[in-house]
């Protein structure tokens, strides 16, 4: 990823790790804004799908503003065992030849007392995807892996992210133009969730994120989100959101952000945002 191509991330809070069956990277599932409800006994397999004003993961605006297509596929097991996939619509504009991500992942589950855990293996995808020169030295893909642990205590979850691969999300000195040989695993998001149900469908979503980009301390950033929820009958929910970040490179922001299709557009991705969703799950 370039200095004009911001870090990912993968999409909706997840509500609560009850709902550890479904995935959830910060914003997308990995960021399922309806996670699938679970069956008490027995296996589960349940589809979702979501439309949004657009897309935002860890602060970012994934689709230039533009709305989103949604949905996947989670199956879990009475063991604890988890595992789906999910998908979103994206630009171009910002992932160069971009129009899907598409996130794997699969995990593991349960409660101690009042204390519910997860791990969780994700690896996001991006199909046709390279950034390429001008914007980087050489072509680069944005696909990259992150593992979760997680747990939750009544409203309270928190989360860590771990970059496994060898970059996150595309991110290296020849995509950045740091350094010589620079690669980002290692990188860590922290997440902190505090998930309130007020009862009758309405609840309330409060987070704050921070990654630490590894060997690019200059892209290192911090995200807060706030969501306001309702569900209704037959498996409907509705959100309301408001994002921002508070730390984030000046790149990202006063429409300093060049779009990658050549198209000679600016945006600000990494300023305050407000959307809507509404999805179902089956």
């Amino acid at each position: 990823m370039s200095t004009i191509q911001p870090p990912r991330l993968l999409p909706i809070v997840f509500a609560a790790l009850a709902a550890a069956g479904t995935a959830s990277a910060a914003d997308g599932p990995a960021t399922q804004p309806f996670p699938p409800v679970e069956a008490a006994t027995g296996d589960a397999l349940t589809a979702n799908v979501t439309l949004a004003s657009q897309y935002v993961s860890r602060g970012f605006q994934q689709t230039w503003g533009r709305p989103a297509l949604q949905g996947g596929f989670d199956y879990s097991h009475p063991s604890g065992f988890f595992a789906g996939t999910w998908m979103s619509t994206v630009s171009p504009k910002w992932i160069q030849d971009g129009f899907m991500e598409w996130d794997l992942y699969a995990g593991y589950g349960g409660t101690v007392g009042d204390v519910s855990y997860k791990a969780q293996l994700y690896y996001y995808l991006y199909p046709g995807a390279k950034l390429q020169p001008p914007f980087a030295l050489k072509d680069t893909k944005y696909d990259y892996g992150e593992v979760l642990i997680g747990a939750t205590w009544k409203w309270f979850t928190l989360n860590y992210w771990y970059t496994y691969t060898k970059d996150y999300f595309g991110y290296n000195s020849d995509t950045l133009f740091i350094g010589n040989d620079r690669h980002s695993r290692g990188s860590g998001y922290v997440d902190a969730n505090f998930n309130y149900d007020f009862g009758g469908g309405y609840g309330l979503l409060l987070h704050y994120g921070r990654e630490q980009v590894k060997n690019f301390s200059s892209f290192d950033f911090e995200d807060y989100k706030i969501s306001l929820t309702k569900t209704f009958d037959k498996g409907w929910s509705a959100s309301l959101n408001f994002t921002g970040m508070p730390k984030v490179n000046d790149y990202y922001k006063h429409k300093n952000t060049l779009s990658v299709s050549g198209d000679g557009s600016f945006s600000s991705p990494g300023d305050r945002q407000v959307y809507v969703t509404i999805g179902r799950t089956f």
